[in-house]
């Protein structure tokens, strides 16, 4: 089968082959770069363009069949250097050739049936922060273009790029979704708080499929709203088991989460996979530049359990829509660790930005005494611990708490660093005894 390159390839490969004669600096071509590393596909690439969906897993980009699908691989220089980029095949099927672009550098690769192992695609200008290789098919004779293991980039002196190393733990899946980022609310005095209220805003065209905002978080669960896909999205509340697994048929009947009351319209049930418990949610389209206000609880019952209630306040709507309440058994406490967090659940969707702006965070006790929270910690996943992706941020802007991950962006913001916003002074306008 052959494919026939669009045009604007070969015009771009002629002019920068062009440049590249022009501007290469005498004795590169002679150059060692004896120094390599190798840059797992599994973990590191994405199919950018195609409607058709190929494969990439733990083994690397294993299926190139349609002439449309694109793919982007990125990482993280420390600085701006020259490189050479060779491709690391598993066994060539057939014929083919390819373009492998970097800063505006091409190259075309030709492979031959039996090509396996390293395959030099050519020398590179690497920019000092986040750089994307990207990868075009533009002829094969077989049924894939390639299948390619890993990136090797050669350099010579010091450098050092970020990147997902490893799959131990499923790295891959969660390097590829991307980092996971928190902002956890100083309460400023003791008490046996109740209520956590919290006003949060997407920004328009930072809510790509994948997305969850979270609001509300508290020891045991947590509160927000998700893009889940195209034609919908959700309003979602959950609450994990005090028996610790990842599959809710294992969770003994006395340690069930058991539903109390759920509001209109919601969808109750349970959940897995990341820890396991109670789940609740309400399909709304929220729309992103709208503020939406949450207002949930958390108080014991005096017999061992406690219940736990969440309220979502949409404008579109006017009122306090209950989502649902539960009985968490063998559990007695009061609001513990309001925190928020934003996070991708698509692996797919791991190279898209997305962020949120949180304000007027307030807690109150059963009597209805509220404290304002002015102050967050900001914290990251394990994959941001690791330096494996260095694309989040967080922390205080104009004058509002923020986070914000995906998209390869360079600039990260300090783990474990402290922020404020200034004192807004308005307490919520909440009518308690209205609440369902």
């Amino acid at each position: 089968m052959k494919i026939k390159c669009p045009l604007f390839l070969f015009v771009l490969i002629a002019i920068s082959t062009a440049c590249m004669a022009s501007d290469m600096p005498d004795g590169m071509l002679a150059k060692q770069f004896s120094a390599y590393l190798d840059i797992p596909l599994g973990g590191n690439s994405y199919q950018t363009k195609g409607s058709q969906k190929e494969a990439i897993n733990e083994g690397g980009l294993l299926t190139w069949q349609n002439p449309a699908s694109e793919f982007s691989i990125f990482f993280k220089s420390s600085l701006a250097t020259e490189a050479v980029l060779e491709l690391d095949l598993l066994p060539q099927a057939a014929t083919s050739r390819l373009i492998v672009a970097l800063n505006g550098m091409l190259h075309e690769v030709n492979l031959k049936s039996g090509d396996s192992g390293l395959i030099k695609v050519g020398e590179v200008s690497l920019s000092a922060g986040y750089n994307e290789v990207k990868l075009w098919g533009v002829q094969k004779s077989g049924d894939d273009f390639a299948k390619i293991k890993n990136l090797r980039v050669r350099f010579e002196g010091e450098l050092m790029l970020d990147f997902v190393k490893d799959n131990i733990d499923s790295r891959f899946y969660w390097g590829r979704r991307g980092p996971s980022v928190h902002l956890s609310f100083t309460v400023p005095i003791e008490g046996n708080f109740k209520w956590f209220y919290n006003e949060m805003t997407i920004p328009e065209g930072a809510d790509p499929e994948g997305s969850y905002f979270m609001a509300n978080g508290f020891a045991e669960g947590y509160f927000g709203i998700q893009v889940n896909s195209s034609t919908e999205r959700r309003v979602l509340f959950s609450v994990w088991s005090p028996f610790a697994t990842d599959n809710p048929n294992a969770i003994p009947e006395d340690q069930k989460i058991k539903l109390l009351k759920k509001g209109e319209g919601v969808y109750t049930g349970e959940f897995g996979n990341e820890g396991s418990g109670g789940q609740s949610y309400l399909r709304y389209t929220w729309k992103a530049g709208t503020t939406y206000r949450f207002l949930n609880s958390v108080e014991p019952d005096g017999n061992g359990n406690t219940i736990y209630t969440a309220y979502f306040f949409a404008p579109e709507v006017g009122e306090w829509l209950l989502i649902a309440s539960f009985l968490r058994p063998k559990t007695d406490t009061w609001y513990k660790r309001p925190h928020s967090f934003l996070e991708n659940f698509i692996p797919e969707a791991g190279r898209l930005s997305r962020s949120v702006y949180y304000d007027n965070q307030w807690m109150a006790d059963a009597e209805g005494n509220w404290v304002e929270l002015t102050e967050a910690k900001f914290t990251c996943d394990d994959i941001a611990r690791r330096g494996y992706r260095k694309d989040f941020a967080g922390g205080g802007d104009s004058g509002k708490f923020y986070l914000k991950n995906g998209g390869f962006f360079d600039q990260a913001t300090d783990l474990q660093s402290m922020h404020q916003r200034p004192a807004r002074g308005k307490m919520p306008e909440v009518d308690f005894g209205k609440l369902r």
